[in-house]
């Protein structure tokens, strides 16, 4: 799609818009750079700002509805003007849609896909009007005339035109034989019944032996042709599509489409052939006898005529039917399609054929047939339930969930039930995912060993997990929908948590981180906790708030018992260290008071008791004494034990730290 807009920065938010969304665009910063793009290229959409230097987005605009090549490519209008001249000048000039400055993503995303279902479901009209166009064109031929040379050539040449195919031929077998006969080709008209020899053309025997349709991108590489690629001419076809023409379910011959280029006709072209050859055969057969035609014709005529009555009668619906989004089918009571629309077959991966070929028990899995039945039993009681979800097989290994509603249309045509659907695989897919998410999350909560409360802005509360019951002593059922959070906390702490909470130093606005406070349990205690709680946002605005609360009571033991520990070990430590001092000042000290000791008594023998000097050496040597059983008691020392001293001092006591205190009992 083309991108025009001047504003660098609208321009790369666009941009970037329909990247994440998977659609591809070209870019252009002026109308001058679009009107040049678009002399060259056909967008699929033009996504376009009106307000732009000249030549603006009005001339643009007319521009692309001027061309005939560009005329039906849809254009959606994006700018800031809020004028609803503007808006109805731009539709005026041909706009299909129109979304102001500044938008939102996701509908810009959503108006763009509906535009281009919009013109996907035009595109596909137009290409079942000409189908039909084609197709009444060679029935008409083919019903016409007795002269099968210039029918058979004129559908020949018809179906290669709307093939896009170098060469379509019919190539008619017979019950017996290896012979084939080319009876018309597209690129001939005087060609008669030219034979050939089958065992040239493997994919003419393969077709005629199954009755399948046979489609070959590349002979040149396919397997079939190993047998025969020796033989093939160097400007030999390269795709191939061969569709069996068949009457009463056997093989009269091929419908032979062959391209040049190795790119085999999609199936929508395939889908035309196939309804052309079976035409064909109808014809081929009966051209043989007269009367046998002529009752075909009848019959064939009956049968447009009553597929033209019931197509009248669904007409009032067509237009709707075509351009919504879901997928529509009407059915009979027995549940056999009568219509579809091309969102059903783009849908179920089948063709309108397919599907009008098809009942309603084809569609849906096997195993929800009984499911399916119920419903359609309920029909008749006026009972036609909506948004009921079906498994449907498309191809071989994708399976989807379509959401079934059925209603009630049309009850001129005998009861025939509309049944929409929409592809909801996705949405299924993701609700899965969600609820197990929210499973998890659930029990990650419920789990926590930290309580969780969530409230809303109003205060009441809306989560209180496990460990909430357990720090508070409420049970859940007590607190959910039923309490304020402002009973969960004692005075006025509620109010100032939520303060904090807006508060910029506290980690906010909007959180609060490691905030010590109480709460209030049931039988009315206080109970210390660690907070951080934080405000809840919804499109930036705050629809409520959630709090994790670790209990502290425990911790607070631990510290207390912590502290207790601690201060015994410094005791202990004291105690340790003042016996090492004792222990080394009773070492040193020895020594000394022994040779006091010794030179007292020595004194004392030398000289007469009458001698002033024995009362001195008396004294000195009572002193040593007393000094020695000092150390000795410091010797001793085992435990810190004081005493008073002078005023409010203490000093070691070193009767009781040495165990010589005589007033200790011993028990």
């Amino acid at each position: 799609m083309l991108v025009v807009d001047d504003d660098a920065v609208s321009r790369q938010m666009l941009l970037h818009a329909l990247a994440d969304a998977g659609i591809e665009t070209v870019a252009v910063t002026s109308g001058a750079e679009a009107l040049a793009w678009l002399k060259e290229s056909v967008p699929a959409l033009v996504l376009l700002d009106l307000v732009m230097p000249p030549p603006d987005g009005y001339v643009v605009l007319s521009a692309v509805r001027d061309d005939r090549r560009t005329q039906d490519v849809p254009v959606v209008v994006l700018t800031a003007l809020d004028a609803d001249e503007d808006v109805a000048r731009a539709f005026e000039l041909g706009a299909d849609d129109f979304i102001r400055k500044p938008f939102r993503p996701a509908e810009l995303i959503a108006r763009i896909r509906g535009q281009l279902r919009i013109r996907d479901y035009v595109d596909a009209l137009a290409r079942r009007e000409h189908d039909a166009k084609v197709v009444l064109e060679l029935t008409q031929a083919l019903s016409s005339t007795l002269d099968f040379r210039n029918i058979l050539f004129t559908v020949v040449r018809r179906i290669a035109e709307v093939a896009r195919v170098d060469r379509c031929s019919i190539v008619l077998v017979r019950d017996s034989g290896n012979v084939g006969y080319v009876v018309a080709a597209s690129d001939d008209k005087e060609l008669r019944d030219l034979p050939i020899d089958l065992g040239k053309y493997p994919e003419i025997q393969r077709v005629m032996r199954t009755g399948d349709v046979l489609v070959i991108d590349d002979a040149k590489a396919h397997p079939l042709f190993d047998i025969v690629r020796a033989e093939l001419p160097e400007n030999a076809f390269r795709s191939l599509a061969l569709l069996p023409i068949l009457f009463e379910d056997k093989p009269l011959g091929v419908l032979f489409l062959r391209g040049r280029q190795p790119v085999a006709p999609d199936a929508h072209e395939l889908s035309l052939a196939r309804t052309v050859a079976s035409a064909t055969a109808i014809a081929l057969r009966n051209a043989r006898i007269l009367q046998s035609l002529r009752d075909q014709t009848q019959k064939s005529t009956f049968a447009r005529f009553e597929a033209e009555r019931r197509l009248k009668a669904l007409q009032r619906y067509a237009d709707f039917f075509h351009s919504t989004a879901d997928g529509i089918i009407v059915a009979d009571p027995d549940g056999h399609i009568l219509f579809s629309n091309p969102r059903a077959q783009a849908i179920t991966g089948r063709t309108a054929e397919d599907l009008e070929r098809a009942n309603l028990a084809d569609v849906v899995d096997p195993r929800e047939h009984p499911l399916l039945e119920e419903i359609r039993a309920g029909f008749a009681k006026g009972s036609f339930p909506h948004m009921v979800d079906f498994t449907v097989r498309r191809g071989e290994h994708e399976k989807l969930i379509l959401s079934f509603s059925f209603s009630s249309v049309l009850r001129e045509e005998s009861g025939a039930v509309l049944v929409s659907f929409r592809d909801v695989t996705t949405e299924r897919a993701t609700e899965a995912e969600l609820t197990k998410t929210k499973e998890f999350l659930e029990r990650v909560i419920e789990s926590s060993v930290d309580a969780i409360v969530s409230a809303n802005m109003e205060g009441i509360v809306l989560l209180f997990n496990r460990a909430a019951e357990r720090i508070y002593g409420y049970d859940a059922k007590e607190v959910v929908g039923a309490m304020n959070v402002r009973a969960l906390y004692p005075d006025h702490n509620a109010e100032q948590i939520m303060r904090l909470i807006h508060a910029k130093e506290h980690g906010g606005p909007g959180r609060l981180e490691g905030y010590r406070t109480e709460v209030l349990a049931k039988d009315g205690s206080r109970v210390p906790v660690h907070l951080s709680a934080a405000l809840i946002f919804e499109n930036g605005v705050p629809v409520g708030s959630v709090g994790i609360f670790t209990d502290l009571r425990e911790r607070m033991r631990m510290e207390a018992r912590l502290t207790e520990a601690q201060e015994e070990l410094r005791a202990r430590e004291k105690q340790a260290i003042i016996a090492e001092l004792a222990g080394a000042a009773a070492h040193e000290l020895n020594q000394p008071l022994t040779s006091v000791l010794g030179y007292a008594e020595l004194i004392c023998r030398r000289i007469d008791d009458a001698s002033p000097i024995m009362g001195a050496a008396a004294t000195i040597r009572s002193e040593a004494e007393r000094m020695a059983e000092i150390v000795r008691k410091i010797g001793k020392i085992t435990r810190y034990e004081t005493k008073s001293y002078v005023g409010a001092a203490k000093i070691i006591d070193l009767d009781r730290s040495s165990g010589d205190d005589p007033n200790r009992v011993i028990g």
